[in-house]
């Protein structure tokens, strides 16, 4: 019985797999090594950025002598325009994946726009925003990346693309931690070294992904299931740091 639900599981398809978290949380460089390990080992998986346009705007404040793209449209306007254009990516994603049979990686999903209105004080937003994206089935697998605010700050300045402050991705943090989603979510310690991160989230993939013999095998995976019905439902997670 136990073999048949195993060899049951192994050939189960891994049709999505979502990254979420603040910025500077490594989801980006995460998602693109998932997706790339997945193709390697036979599994083709493409990657998805599901970016909101809140950097794109900022840009564009900047260009016209504004701040930020809150004081460009408005805290309302930057959560309709975050909202539409990341529910527009993800339907793309969605999509094109479902013609090509390849796994989806998703470098953002739902949760960060419901932990983005969270952030900006707009929850008024939050149920339409929820009824919009509720048409999406949910990922297999959802990797909540955290890390240290300041360590986040300090990555973000260092790539020097963009700026946040502390107190944005302070509130973003808690933001994630008070998602009902929360308990789903397959929660990653993203402060140490993008090898190591990367060979956590491997080690929760292990049905659809072979040790790597050139990093060894990651770190076993430990504590009690996830509650049935969360993104991350069909696994262990695995040790878990302070977000």
């Amino acid at each position: 019985m136990a073999s048949s639900l195993r060899t049951r599981r192994g050939r189960a398809r891994l049709r999505t797999v979502a990254l979420i978290g603040i910025d500077g949380s490594g989801k980006t460089t995460q998602a693109h090594r998932l997706a790339q390990a997945l193709t390697a080992a036979g599994r083709p998986a493409t990657y998805h950025r599901n970016a909101g346009g809140r950097r794109w705007l900022g840009r564009v404040a900047q260009r016209v002598g504004r701040p930020d793209a809150q004081r460009l449209v408005g805290r309302d306007g930057l959560l309709v325009v975050e909202s539409v254009l990341r529910w527009l990516a993800i339907a793309l994603a969605l999509l094109s994946c479902l013609v090509t049979g390849r796994t989806a990686v998703m470098d953002r999903w739902s949760a960060c726009q419901y932990a983005s209105i969270r952030a900006h004080g707009g929850q008024r937003w939050e149920r339409l925003a929820r009824a919009g994206y509720r048409i999406f089935p949910a990922p297999r697998v959802t990797f909540l990346l955290t890390v240290d605010p300041a360590e986040a700050y300090r990555r973000i300045e260092r790539r020097g693309t963009d700026h946040e402050t502390m107190e944005w991705l302070t509130a973003a943090a808690a933001a994630y931690r008070g998602l009902p989603e929360y308990a789903g979510f397959v929660v990653v310690d993203g402060n140490g070294p993008p090898e190591e991160v990367a060979r956590r989230i491997r080690a929760h993939l292990s049905e659809w992904l072979p040790d790597d013999p050139s990093t060894g095998p990651g770190p076993a995976p430990a504590g009690p299931r996830r509650p049935a019905g969360g993104a991350g439902r069909d696994g262990p997670v695995p040790v878990q740091a302070r977000p």
